[in-house]
C-alpha cells in the first residue's frame, strides 16, 4: 500500500494517507475490550486511525444504546496503549463538547445525523472554532442534497478537514445487503467534491462479515480512498452489530488481501491504448444520443395519434412487451437484467413526458 502524504502534521497528515483505514469495534464495552481491540489492530501494521461507538443511535427503544460518556477515558487509554489516534460518532452539541473535552482526534456524523438538517446544523455550531477533521457518512436515504446539505454546514462552520463515508443506504424490498450500496450515488458525490477524502463502509452497507471482502475491494476498484471496517476481540459476543464484525486478525488479513490499484500510472503506451478506447466510447455514445432522439421522434408521431384517437398514453401490455423483448435480447449481449430495467425505465418515463406534452398542447 502506497502512502502519499503531505506536509502536515498530526491528525491532518494522516489523513492524506491512501489507502486510510479505520477500525475498531462497534461500540465501546468496557476498558479491557477497548484497550485490546486497539493494541491487536495496531499489531497488525494495517491501521491507521482507531473507531469506536461511544453514543449509538438505534433503530428500537432497549437496544444497547452506547456507554456513554464514560467510555470516551477509555479511548485515551487506547491511544496511548496502541499508538493510533481515535475516532467516534457524535450526534448532538454535547457530545461534541464531550468528545473534545477528552480529545478525540476524529469525529464523525452518522446516518441517522446526516438525514436531519437540524441535528446537522447543532453540531455544525458545537463546531465553530474547533480545528478538528469531521467525517460525513451519507445519509440513510439516497438523498445526495441532504449529504451534500451536511457538508456545506459544517464546512461554513469553519471545520477545514472534512471527509466522506459511504456506509450504504436503505432501500425497500433489499436483501442482499443490509444497506444498498447504490454505488452511483457514492460516485456522483465524489464528482462533485473531488479531492475530498471519500472512504467506505463494508460494514454498514454488508450487515455480514461472509461479504465484506467483496464489498470493499469493490470499493477500492472504484478508487475509493479507504475503508472503515468494524473489528471486536470476540466478534460472535458484541453487544451490538456482532454479525458485520471481524476480529483484528482477520481485519489484517483482509486489507493484506485487497488488491490496490491506482487510478493512474506513467506509461505513455497505456494512455495511448485508453485514449483509443476511450473515443470509441465516445463515438458510441454519440450514435447512442442520435439513435435516442431519433426513437423520441417516433414517441412523438405515436403520441400525436393517441391524442387524435383518445387513446391513453400509458399501454401496460405494449410496456410489458417492450421489457420481455429486451430481456431476452440484453441476455444474449450479456446485459443484466437490472441494467435493461433502469435503463427502459428511463426511456420510458422520457417517451411519456414527450407524449404528454403533445396530449395536453
Amino acid at each position: 500500500m502506497e502512502q502519499a502524504i503531505e506536509q502536515k502534521t498530526g491528525v491532518e497528515a494522516l489523513l492524506q494517507k491512501r489507502p486510510l483505514i479505520i477500525s475498531g469495534p462497534c461500540s465501546a464495552e468496557t476498558e479491557e475490550q477497548v484497550i485490546q481491540t486497539a493494541t491487536r489492530l495496531a499489531a497488525t501494521g494495517k491501521v491507521d486511525i482507531l473507531r469506536a461507538g461511544i453514543w449509538k443511535p438505534r433503530t428500537r427503544p432497549g437496544s444497547f444504546e452506547g456507554i456513554g460518556t464514560k467510555g470516551l477515558p477509555w479511548l485515551q487509554q487506547a491511544r496511548k496503549a496502541s499508538g493510533l489516534p481515535v475516532a467516534v460518532e457524535v450526534a448532538t452539541g454535547k457530545q461534541v463538547e464531550d468528545a473534545l473535552h477528552f480529545d478525540v482526534d476524529v469525529l464523525w456524523l452518522g446516518a441517522r445525523t446526516t438525514v436531519n438538517p437540524f441535528s446537522v446544523q447543532e453540531v455544525a455550531d458545537a463546531l465553530k472554532g474547533v480545528k478538528v477533521p469531521v467525517l460525513i457518512k451519507n445519509p440513510i436515504n439516497p438523498d445526495l442534497e441532504l449529504w451534500i446539505g451536511a457538508v456545506e454546514r459544517v464546512a461554513k462552520a469553519g471545520i477545514e478537514d472534512i471527509g466522506l463515508i459511504h456506509r450504504g443506504f436503505s432501500s425497500y424490498g433489499n436483501t442482499e445487503y443490509r444497506n444498498a450500496p447504490m454505488w452511483h450515488l457514492a460516485i456522483e458525490m465524489k464528482r462533485r467534491n473531488p479531492g475530498m477524502l471519500l472512504i467506505n463502509d463494508p460494514s454498514h452497507i454488508c450487515g455480514r462479515r461472509d461479504i465484506l471482502m467483496d464489498v470493499a475491494q469493490k470499493a477500492i476498484d472504484l478508487d475509493f480512498d479507504g475503508l472503515i471496517i468494524e473489528s471486536h476481540i470476540d466478534p460472535d459476543n458484541a453487544w451490538s452489530d456482532a454479525k458485520q464484525q471481524v476480529t483484528p486478525e482477520r481485519l489484517g488479513e483482509m486489507i493484506g488481501s485487497i488488491i490496490w490499484r491506482k487510478e493512474d500510472i506513467s506509461s505513455e503506451e497505456l494512455h495511448a491504448a485508453m485514449e483509443k478506447m476511450r473515443q470509441q466510447i465516445n463515438q458510441l455514445d454519440d450514435e447512442l444520443l442520435q439513435l435516442l432522439g431519433q426513437r423520441m421522434k417516433v414517441a412523438d408521431k405515436i403520441g400525436q395519434y393517441k391524442k387524435d384517437n383518445n387513446i391513453t398514453i400509458l399501454q401496460t401490455n405494449r410496456w410489458n412487451a417492450i421489457l420481455d423483448r429486451a430481456f431476452a435480447k440484453g441476455d444474449k449481449l450479456g446485459l443484466s437484467r437490472e441494467f435493461i430495467t433502469k435503463y427502459f425505465d428511463a426511456v420510458h418515463m422520457e417517451s411519456i413526458n414527450h407524449q404528454n406534452k403533445i396530449m395536453n398542447s
